[in-house]
């Protein structure tokens, strides 16, 4: 092997106490100089100019620089230092001096600094990099550096990722201590339920022909935990959803897991904004201003296009209605009267925008479901656009006034017999071009609630209803008789927490009366046999007298992805899956012995189509709290 005669060429010593490094990499400071010190860590770098060597060495808390010099008598250390390569691992010996005037280096915190190595000691070599370590590697293919992850890791920025997401670990420990709670963990095999997304599923050696479900929230259990008397329960949670991923997805996740007994949204509410503003500051130094405010969720939608919104984009949707109403457009004036809803977003500046990028919005739109989109700008003080001409004065002076636009300003419309989805489709346009425009305050934390979403939504392909969130949360009390008669009127007494557009935490105030959950599993076409087959322990648990409770799930990889300012939840996760599921770096899932399969009684059927390995249905809503 090539690293053999290396081996050789370098001091072989165990490492030991003599090596142990007494500062770190990072931590070597200007008041040490003339000081002995040992530090341990990884080549970074190596640049041999006039016979000097110099390498810079590497460990979590940054880089220091050393430097072989055969003028001060090391000779035979500065000849081995030159078999040193990239990431080899190594012990060094030496004084700490200042750098000579001229050659400081501001870009790093022992920038003044450097060592005088007397001598070193090689504790591990490294093959050559597929990669270099260092900032550039966010340039590399990610695939590539998930397959070489540990070496990805040490960089700085995953460091820092990684250990901001430990801090968060332990402030939450300490909140929910200090506030009463008690953790408790739930079990990792339960029950499989057909109901939400798909489980992942563990057959069970001992019981042949049964199965485990990995769990994807442990929302019964924790209910349960009410039931029984412990009636503040939180739990760092591990959860597992066989689902198609995204970004923002994952097939395992980490959520704070809350439940509380004899509370209302409020209380919920209050104790997650004291978590969330505690947090911000100990990580972050943030001031996170609370109470955050509310807003209903056919609100959100209706000025923001989301139930998600991103309050850092100033713009807001509009109901454009009363001005197309009785105008001569009449493609709008037949969407109205068919109870249709005619929406639209002002954009500041929009009036700059040329044809071929109208255009291009136009097309982006239609690709969200829209049959067309209206444009309109104000340029010199009139009113631009194809619709102009079906308008008259006094309407165009009302579209003005409704949007609020002025001179520089552009007006997109669209009409649509949904009311959702001209909202949704508007909204999405919103924050693609509040970014193409420079209009998000990227400084800002924008936290929010929204409050009650429907209970219950219509499937149209399996034409039932299904649960928004999940079965077991309760509608708002004077909604209850609406239950059989117009489902999709009932309000659930839900809540979820947003920040920056993104949904962070989910929960509710849950059903806690049997007669109510046999209600609403009724509305979900579930009869009394089929739930006490799936539900039965719960729903016993239910009938021996359950407190009032509600809770809370807080998604740990999406906190940790905007408090270290990640685009994916892959920059703040040690080992990752990719979007089909699959870790590059054990290359799990993988095929096992047709021994093993034949022990727990399963075959596998041959795969026609690789691709079908791939999931592409769209899941239904599970049973789960949180992102």
């Amino acid at each position: 092997m090539e690293h053999a005669e290396t081996v050789g060429a370098v001091r072989s010593e165990f490492f030991d106490g003599y090596w142990r490094r007494s500062i770190l990499c990072g931590r070597v400071e200007e008041v040490m100089a003339g000081a002995e010190v040992r530090v341990n860590g990884w080549v970074r770098r190596r640049r041999d100019l006039g016979g000097i060597i110099f390498i810079e060495l590497w460990d979590y808390t940054g880089p220091v620089q050393v430097v072989f010099n055969p003028s001060a008598g090391a000779g035979d250390v500065h000849e081995r230092a030159g078999d040193l390569r990239s990431e080899y691992c190594i012990a060094v010996r030496g004084r700490v001096s200042l750098r000579p005037e001229g050659t400081e280096n501001p870009t790093i915190a022992t920038g003044n600094v450097e060592i005088a190595a007397d001598d070193f000691l090689l504790l591990s070599l490294s093959e050559p990099l597929p990669f270099e370590v260092g900032d550039a590697t966010d340039r590399v293919e990610e695939n590539l550096r998930l397959t070489y992850r540990y070496l990805d890791l040490r960089r700085e920025r995953m460091q820092y990722n990684l250990r901001t997401r430990a801090k968060l670990y332990f402030f939450t420990r300490s909140y929910f201590a200090n506030n009463g709670f008690v953790e408790i963990e739930t079990p990792m095999l339960t029950k499989a339920t057909p109901e939400g997304a798909r489980d992942y599923l563990v057959p069970s050696r001992v019981n042949p022909g049964t199965f485990y479900a990995l769990p994807q929230s442990p929302q019964i259990f924790k209910q349960i935990l009410m039931v029984s008397g412990f009636d503040r329960y939180f739990q760092v949670a591990k959860c597992f959803r066989d689902e198609d991923l995204r970004a923002d997805r994952q097939p395992e996740f980490t959520q704070v897991d809350v439940e509380m007994s004899y509370v209302t949204e409020d209380d919920v509410m209050a104790l997650t904004e004291g978590y969330l503003k505690g947090l911000f500051r100990e990580i972050l130094d943030a001031a996170v201003p609370t109470p955050f405010p509310r807003m209903e969720y056919w609100d959100a939608i209706d000025l923001y296009g989301s139930d998600k919104p991103d309050l850092r984009v100033p713009m807001k949707l509009v109901d454009l209605g009363p001005v197309f109403a009785e105008s001569g457009f009449e493609a709008f004036c037949e969407i109205l009267k068919a109870g249709g809803v005619v929406r639209g977003l002002p954009l500041p500046g929009g009036a700059l925008m040329s044809r071929k990028e109208l255009l291009g919005v136009e097309e982006k739109a239609k690709k969200l479901g829209a049959s067309g989109l209206a444009v309109f700008q104000v340029k010199e003080g009139d009113l631009k656009g194809p619709l102009v001409k079906f308008l008259s004065e006094d309407d165009q002076a009302r579209l003005r006034q409704s949007a609020a636009i002025g001179d520089g300003d552009a007006l997109f419309v669209m009409g649509d017999a949904s009311r959702l989805k001209a909202c949704t489709v508007l909204g999405t346009l919103r924050l693609e071009l509040a970014r193409a425009h420079g209009l998000i305050n990227e400084k800002a934390w924008a936290f929010l609630w929204i409050t009650r979403f429907p209970l219950f939504e219509w499937d149209e392909e399996e034409k039932r209803w299904t649960s928004v969130h999940h079965p077991f949360t309760s509608p708002v009390l004077e909604q209850l008789p609406l239950m059989e008669s117009d489902p999709g009127r009932v309000a659930a007494r839900a809540y979820d927490v947003v920040l920056n557009g993104s949904e962070v935490g989910g929960g509710s105030i849950r059903i806690h009366d049997p007669a109510v959950q046999a209600r609403a599993f009724a509305c979900l076409g579930i009869d009394p046999e089929e739930a006490k087959e799936r539900f039965g322990f719960f729903l016993e648990a239910l009938s021996y007298g359950t407190p009032p409770h509600g809770g809370i799930a807080l998604g740990v990889d999406r906190l940790a992805m905007l408090l270290c300012g990640g685009q994916s939840l892959r920059d703040v996760m040690a080992f990752p899956k990719t979007q089909k599921a699959q870790c590059l770096l054990s290359q799990a899932p993988d095929a096992v012995e047709e021994s093993r399969l034949a022990e727990l009684r399963i075959r596998c059927l041959p795969v026609e189509n690789p691709a079908a390995r791939s999931n592409s249905s769209t899941p239904t809503p599970d049973q789960r709290e949180g992102p």
